[in-house]
């Protein structure tokens, strides 16, 4: 029997909304229109607009979808679009954008989202991804070399740090049992003695970490908060304690978290020493360097990764720290036989009988199923930019917070919560002759709001010991010392402003 070729789709319109080889032309035009909005909100000269209520609730109503029964033209869509949405988002690329860790974006990475938006591969099995496979394991294979991991590490490309912390305690949680207990959580469930399972995490560890606890069924209860230091680090020693502490409790140390670049404070806990910890008494040791991860490639931060290949597993966000648009993470296993704990073979996608090395599925390594090809963007980056434009890049935003440390260090409106190690600053300001910290927290959560509402500088805030801090997060690396300076010039003029006013 002799096949025919497929007939072509006449039946399609050259007006067609689905994308193929007929919507060329009306795909130029919506790509032309669109940029233009794009530009116009690149040359916006702040981060935001302003917020006002009024306009808010507007905007709500704007957003639904009301008369969508019938087609509309692109050019009216687009500027009802710009008006709820594009004109009223945040510009994470503006100098007075300093809150949080958002970074703006590379132009490789730019066009790999159009690359992988309008082809639309899917990276979960061979037969969907081809070689969009082996794109996402160099980038895997590139990070791995990067720490030093051995040569039976590997990875996967995540949805973000919490996804990908998720991973860490899950296969920490599931090698212990099976090791020391036999327990196939993967295939039978729960068991009593998981029950008394403990991690350990810095106080100053990401959320992340406890709420993951909480999904694996452990609950929050189970992660155990280690003191730090006066660098905002894990003190070994407490964690030592805690350990003991726990064992005495009749409790099971399984695994510690070591933060590489906390969310707050930018600080590495000792990973060295931890490792050594955790090698002593048996448990699984996890990192998360979602913030500092990428640091790694720089020469001003080498020190912090000493030790780095005692780890079993590794949290790494591409889209904070190697300027990658959301999302763009990945997990980072020092032996790929743990990914066992979250493999599973589907008939219809992945059957054991089609395992092929030369034609690997990915999902056998995933949690998620459909999976964007989120590594191309890494790598069009890494061989576009190459590695030391991004070192140069993560150094600059380094410097800068330095340079706003010590030039304010000395003030006395200012209180400083740390020495920065990244690129994050946390202080706050003191008016003078009040000694009330409450007063404080609300002098500091004005200067915030007020500075955010008017679309002046974007600041974040946190607490340490009770109290409000102001937080500057650096990532951009086109920013400039007197730019930041100017915001500090807001804060104190807004600080005053709130004192006289009051």
């Amino acid at each position: 029997m002799i096949l025919k070729p497929h007939p072509s789709l006449k039946e399609l319109s050259l007006n067609s909304y689905l994308f193929s080889d007929e919507s060329v032309n009306l795909y130029e035009e919506y790509i032309q229109k669109t940029t233009s909005y794009i530009q116009q909100f690149l040359s916006n000269r702040t981060f935001y607009q302003g917020d006002n209520l009024e306009e808010i609730l507007k905007n709500k109503e704007q957003a639904k979808l009301l008369n969508i029964e019938e087609t509309h033209t692109i050019d009216s869509v687009l500027e009802e679009l710009n008006n709820l949405y594009i004109k009223n988002a945040i510009a994470f690329h503006n100098p007075t954008y300093v809150a949080h860790l958002n970074c703006p974006i590379t132009l490789p990475s730019v066009i790999a989202e159009m690359i992988t938006t309008t082809i639309n591969t899917a990276v979960e099995t061979w037969d969907q991804s081809t070689s969009a496979t082996f794109i996402e394991q160099e980038v895997i294979q590139w990070i791995t070399n990067v720490f030093n991991l051995s040569n039976n590490s590997d990875g996967v490309f995540t949805s973000g740090g919490t996804q990908s912390n998720f991973m860490g305690l899950l296969m920490a949680r599931d090698n212990y049992a099976f090791k020391n207990f036999g327990i196939n959580i993967k295939q039978h469930g729960w068991s009593n003695e998981i029950s008394k399972f403990r991690v350990f995490c810095s106080e100053k560890a990401h959320f992340s970490i406890q709420k993951s606890a909480a999904l694996l069924g452990m609950g929050y209860d189970a992660v155990i908060p280690v003191k730090v230091d006066k660098r905002m680090r894990m003190d070994a020693n407490e964690l030592v304690l805690a350990i003991e502490r726990t064992k005495q409790e009749g409790n099971i140390p399984i695994a510690v978290v070591a933060t590489l670049g906390t969310t707050d404070y930018g600080s590495f806990d000792p990973i060295q020493t931890i490792g050594k910890i955790t090698r002593e008494h048996n448990m699984w040791l996890h990192a998360d360097g979602a913030y500092g991860g990428v640091y790694a490639l720089t020469n001003t931060h080498k020190e912090y990764f000493t030790g780095i290949e005692l780890v079993d597993s590794i949290t790494i966000d591409f889209h904070k720290t190697l300027f990658q648009p959301v999302s763009c993470s990945a997990f980072l296993v020092n032996n790929k036989q743990h990914f066992q704990y979250v493999s599973y073979y589907a008939d219809y996608l992945n059957p054991v009988e089609d395992k092929d090395p030369q034609r690997p599925n990915l999902i056998e390594k995933s949690i998620q199923t459909t999976r964007r090809f989120d590594a191309l963007k890494v790598w069009l980056t890494l061989k576009t930019m190459g590695t030391k434009t991004i070192a140069n890049y993560l150094e600059e935003v380094h410097s800068l917070t330095k340079a706003v440390y010590h030039s304010i260090k000395d003030e006395e409106c200012f209180e400083i919560a740390h020495v920065p190690e990244l690129s994050t600053l946390v202080f706050r300001y003191k008016s003078e002759g009040i000694t009330e910290d409450i007063i404080h927290n609300t002098i500091n959560l004005y200067i915030k709001n007020t500075l955010y509402k008017a679309g002046k500088a974007s600041i974040a805030s946190t607490k340490l010991d009770g109290n409000i801090y102001l937080k500057f997060t650096l990532l951009n690396p086109k920013n400039t010392i007197n730019n930041l300076l100017n915001i500090i010039e807001m804060i104190k003029t807004t600080g005053e402003q709130y004192k006289t006013t009051n």
